[in-house]
């Protein structure tokens, strides 16, 4: 019982973090899910609470989504996301998670000192979206790198993490079905992700709530940070 009371709280306090930033509910969640449901569960575990999680976060700023943002985005993260998740057992996880991490961290020192001139166009789309999807796959979340190529456009906030979450819904979707394939989840462990995700609804509306009465440029400064932050806890503690 004490479990299930840690994990529903930690769920809402990620949706609140991601529902405001766009990302790093993952980060959060990983490392208490994999206490309690070890590490080969967890992945697939946080997959499914993430599924309904982002699902809320498209509900709540349906009409602001950028639809061909999200459908070129599409076009690579979802066979990427498959391939991912494929190697997903097989792979280095720590590696992988340092390495985001690294790559987190240089990308906002580039822009931050304008030494990283950076402008968005469908191209950008397209490739990120590849990269999102592998890595979003094989190490359980990328979410940062593809909440950093949206927020580079300068989207106001509901629009950013609506569709955002629009490109994460049809990966974790793309993920649930392949680690269907390679892991065997046991009911109580799905019954378990659909409760952290309930909570991460709860925790999405309270962040809807807070966003809407943030100024973009606070807004952005405010994620830039955060992502400097992300970046730093997965390079040192994968």
């Amino acid at each position: 019982m004490e479990m299930y009371a840690i994990l529903i709280l930690s769920s809402f306090t990620a949706a609140l973090i991601s529902g405001a930033a766009g990302f790093g509910g993952a980060l959060l969640l990983l490392p208490v899910l994999t206490l309690y449901a070890g590490a080969e569960l967890a992945v697939p575990v946080l997959t499914i609470a993430q599924l309904i999680g982002n699902l809320s976060r498209m509900a709540f700023g349906l009409n602001q989504i950028e639809w061909k943002k999200v459908f070129l985005f599409s076009i690579t993260a979802v066979p990427l996301s498959a391939l991912g998740a494929f190697g997903f057992s097989i792979s280095s996880k720590n590696t992988v998670t340092r390495v985001i991490g690294a790559a987190l961290i240089l990308f906002v020192i580039l822009r931050y000192f304008r030494i990283l001139k950076f402008n968005p166009n469908d191209k950008t789309l397209v490739l990120g979206g590849a990269v999102t999807g592998f890595l979003s796959g094989l190490a359980g979340s990328a979410g940062p790198i593809g909440a950093a190529i949206f927020l580079s456009f300068g989207l106001p906030p509901i629009a950013y993490i609506a569709s955002e979450a629009a490109t994460a819904t049809v990966m974790h979707i793309t993920k649930i079905l392949v680690y269907g394939k390679l892991v065997n989840l046991p009911p109580n462990t799905i019954n378990l992700g659909f409760l952290m995700g309930l909570a991460m609804i709860f925790g999405t509306y309270a962040a809807n709530r807070f966003i809407k009465k943030m100024k973009k440029e606070v807004f952005q400064k405010y994620v830039a940070i955060l992502l400097c932050v992300v970046g730093v806890y997965m390079l040192f503690n994968p």
